[in-house]
C-alpha cells in the first residue's frame, strides 16, 4: 500500500515513516495540511494519515479540501484531541477512522493491515465522474448509452474512477488491478487501457484516459 503521512512533529514523523516502511508499505511524508492536499490531488494513495494540529493548514481543513475533490481515499486522523466532540467533527468531515495520541505503533500497524484486508473485499456499488457512471456489480459503463465490461476492465475502470485527475503509473495500476498476478506486465495494462478507451468512445462519453504506452495514465473530463 502507498500511504501519505501528514505530521508536523519531526521526531514522530520519522518514527511513523520508519515503522510503516519496515512493515513493507510505501510512505510519502509531509509536514502540514497544505502539502497533504497538494499531494492527494496529484498522487494515488491507499491511506492518508492526517494530524489535526498542524501549521499552515490544520488536518480538519485539509480533510475537507481533499473530500471536496471527490477523493474517496481512506483517511485516518491522528490527534491529541480526545474529546468526543473532536472525534465527531473529524468523522463528520469525512474521516474514516480516528487514532488518539499517544498511540501504540502496534495498534497503528494493525489498523493498516485491517485496511489492507478490507481492500480485498470492499468494492463500491457505483462510481461516477463527469458524464460516465460505472455500475460495479453489473459491470456496466453508462453515459449516453451503456456497455458491459469484463472483470478486469471493471477493476481497472474502478481504480481510475477512484483516482480521477491523478497520474497513475503503470506499476501502480499493476499493483492494484493485477496484484495477485505475478506474470502481468506493462503490455497487459496498455491493452486494457486501449479496451476502455474504445468503450468510453462507444458510449459517447466526454471522459477520457490520457497517457501513452509505458508511461502514466490519467482519467480526465
Amino acid at each position: 500500500m502507498k500511504i501519505l503521512v501528514a505530521e508536523d512533529e519531526p521526531q514522530l514523523q520519522r518514527v511513523l515513516v520508519a515503522a510503516i516502511t519496515n512493515a513493507g508499505y510505501e510512505v510519502d511524508p509531509v509536514a502540514n495540511g497544505k502539502e497533504a492536499v497538494e499531494h492527494a490531488r496529484s498522487h494515488s494513495y491507499d491511506i492518508i494519515m492526517l494530524d489535526i494540529m498542524m501549521p499552515v493548514m490544520d488536518g480538519i481543513t485539509a480533510l475537507k479540501k481533499i473530500r471536496e475533490t471527490g477523493d474517496k481515499t481512506y483517511i485516518l486522523m491522528l490527534t491529541a484531541k480526545a474529546e468526543v466532540d473532536d472525534r465527531v467533527t473529524g468523522l463528520d468531515s469525512g474521516a474514516d477512522d480516528y487514532l488518539t495520541k499517544p498511540f501504540s505503533l502496534k495498534e497503528l500497524l494493525a489498523r493498516l493491515r485491517s485496511k489492507e484486508r478490507r481492500d480485498d473485499t470492499f468494492t463500491p456499488k457505483e462510481l461516477s465522474y463527469g458524464d460516465v457512471t460505472l455500475n460495479v456489480e453489473d459491470q456496466e459503463l453508462v453515459s449516453k448509452n451503456s456497455i458491459r465490461l469484463n472483470n478486469k476492465e471493471t477493476q481497472l475502470m474502478n481504480y481510475l474512477l477512484l483516482n480521477q485527475n491523478k497520474e497513475l503509473t503503470v506499476q501502480e495500476i499493476l499493483n492494484h488491478v493485477w496484484k495477485n498476478e505475478p506474470d502481468a506486465d506493462e503490455e497487459i495494462v496498455w491493452v486494457y487501457i486501449s479496451y476502455l478507451r474504445q468503450k468510453l468512445s462507444s458510449i459517447q462519453s466526454d471522459v477520457r484516459i490520457e497517457g501513452e504506452k509505458d508511461h502514466s495514465f490519467t482519467l480526465i473530463k
